[in-house]
């Protein structure tokens, strides 16, 4: 069973590094701007955002927690994801991002995280360059889901979703190219996507896959 400690130890032992990771390799060829501090891909410049990997710490095992979008949301609506969004120009860093997106969409505030490291940098289709910041959160906790954004906030046990065995690999064809994805199903719930990589890529940290 995955402990506090043991993810811990992975995170410490991680080196992000430069390049940034994807679902997909097409979309993982993004390049640093000669001369300027900020992602490309092909003609645009990747949107800096970030998200918060909330690890809840029960005495019989750690969760992740998630939420899923409200359907009338122009960007990803419906879907599962984790708590974070857009870089503001008045945000210290991606931390600071992640924390008050958190605070802002359910409620969590950064009182209640401690944050413990982060995974590399995730490029999403949609054009965002995504900080995976991971924080644990120990239970009693209250939430206050904003109801124009979340649709439902839940838990999921991180050792189901971060074994390598529990993983699909998908594609689908989009503006004419085959692009291909991880899902993982837990329950009713399928996660799919950017939060799966993301998943998919701690998995391999903490599996040293």
């Amino acid at each position: 069973m995955l402990t506090p400690e043991i993810i811990l130890e992975r995170l410490d032992n991680f080196e992000p590094g430069a390049k940034p990771v994807s679902n997909d390799n097409a979309l993982a060829g993004a390049k640093l701007e000669p001369g300027h501090d900020h992602w490309v891909r092909g003609n645009g410049t990747l949107k800096p955002a970030a998200v918060l990997v909330p690890l809840v710490t029960h005495e019989d095992g750690l969760t992740v927690l998630l939420t899923k979008r409200t359907e009338h949301l122009n960007n990803h609506a419906g879907q599962i994801s984790f708590p974070g969004g857009r870089v503001d120009e008045a945000d210290r860093d991606a931390r600071h991002t992640a924390l008050r997106e958190t605070e802002e969409e359910i409620g969590l505030g950064s009182n209640a995280i401690e944050v413990i490291g982060r995974l590399a940098d995730y490029v999403v289709g949609t054009g965002y360059l995504v900080s995976p910041i991971v924080g644990l959160v120990e239970p009693p906790f209250r939430l206050k889901p904003h109801p124009g954004e979340v649709a439902e906030v839940f838990e999921v046990p991180l050792d189901y979703v971060l074994d390598p065995d529990n993983f699909e690999r998908h594609s689908r064809e989009y503006e004419g190219t085959e692009r291909f994805y991880y899902a993982v199903t837990w329950n009713d719930y399928y996660i799919w996507g950017a939060t799966a990589g993301m998943l998919r890529h701690l998995s391999s940290i903490v599996w040293r896959a």
